[in-house]
Parts: C-alpha cells; sequence; structure tokens
C-alpha cells in the first residue's frame, strides 16, 4: 500500500471512531492531523511498516487524549463494573488492529469501527 494511503486511510479509520463516540471536534482532529504527520515521518523510515500506521495513529491518539482530555474510547463491555477503562490497539504494532478490552480481552471493534458490530 502506498504510504500517502496508508496514512490517509488511517486518518479516516481513527476520524471515524472519535465521530462513533460523538468527541471529534475541532482540538481533538488537530490532535489526528499531529499524529499523521509524526507517522509519515516514521513510515518514511520504515515503508514496510504502511500496514501497521492505522493502529499506530490510534494510539498515538488515545495518548495524546489521554494526556488533555481523559481516557478514550472508553470500554463498553465493563460499564457496568464502575470501574472506567479505555480500550487498548490489539496488536500493538501489526495489521488489522482492534480495540480490545483490557480487562477481558474481548475484541470490541476494528479501528475506525467502533459503534459498528464486529465482523467474523
Amino acid at each position: 500500500m502506498e504510504m500517502e494511503q496508508a496514512l490517509h486511510a488511517a486518518r479516516a479509520l481513527v476520524l471515524a471512531d472519535l465521530m462513533a463516540d460523538k468527541v471529534a471536534d475541532a482540538d481533538i482532529v488537530s490532535l489526528v492531523e499531529d499524529a499523521v504527520v509524526h507517522r509519515r515521518w516514521w513510515v518514511e523510515q520504515w515503508p514496510e511498516g504502511a500496514a501497521f500506521v492505522a493502529g499506530l495513529i490510534a494510539q498515538d491518539v488515545q495518548d495524546a487524549l489521554l494526556d488533555r482530555y481523559g481516557r478514550w474510547p472508553l470500554c463498553p463491555v465493563c460499564t457496568e463494573s464502575g470501574d472506567p477503562h479505555a480500550l487498548d490497539v490489539e496488536p500493538e504494532l501489526g495489521p488489522d488492529p482492534h480495540w480490545v478490552c483490557p480487562k477481558t480481552a474481548v475484541a470490541v471493534a476494528r479501528v475506525g469501527r467502533l459503534g459498528a458490530p464486529l465482523e467474523g
């Protein structure tokens, strides 16, 4: 996959997840843009990593949101436990990243598909 296509696709996936959670305001979209710029350099250095960039950008945005706004995305699996926690991206470095509950190991959605039913 061409580097720019991979970056644009990753950007779209992360924005779709932010919109699904209704948190895609201008400040947060700027965090996505910053992550894309950072990962553009990373993919230029390691072109074979283009297939991994969606999960990495999702993690970058998640980290930036934690620093500025709080946990995202919150786990829908454990909502009744009284212990709100964020989903993790798995694999951390690999293709086809998913949002996964770190406590139950339940795959909630593919990156870019929060709020949609998990496909098989």
